[in-house]
């Protein structure tokens, strides 16, 4: 089982280069490999392939230009991160959002707080707790 693939979520985009920095500096990640139409990020024994979305809608804003979040998502991916108060600071540098610290909760020995990415992606960030 040692040469096995890591384990990897592939996630869709417009801008792949955009949303690429994004989920690598939010949760501090290597770039494993990048090309024209696809970045792989890895942490942990753990890769996200950033992909290009060919022929869709670019995502939804609202009148101020601000990406709204697709609330209607399958799936929502959940990263590590050393301090949720600076993947706030992070995510809203990079186009993103996580929510407030009055919408944070805690489980199974995290705290975790709801965000979204670039292109409106639901996501969750995790800081273990001390």
């Amino acid at each position: 089982m040692d040469n096995c693939p890591k384990p990897s979520v592939v996630l869709f985009a417009c801008d792949v280069a955009r949303v690429s920095v994004f989920y690598r500096e939010l949760a501090a990640m290597q770039v494993a490999f990048a090309d024209d139409d696809h970045v792989v990020l890895s942490v942990a024994g753990f890769e996200l392939v950033v992909h290009r979305l060919f022929g869709e809608p670019e995502p939804s804003q609202d009148t101020s230009g601000v990406v709204t979040a697709r609330e209607d998502s399958y799936s929502k991916l959940c990263l590590p991160v050393s301090d949720l108060e600076e993947a706030r600071t992070t995510a809203a540098r990079l186009g993103g959002s996580i929510k407030p610290q009055s919408f944070e909760w805690s489980a199974r020995g995290f705290r975790a707080c709801d965000g979204h990415d670039p292109e409106g992606n639901i996501i969750q960030v995790r800081q273990a707790q001390s």
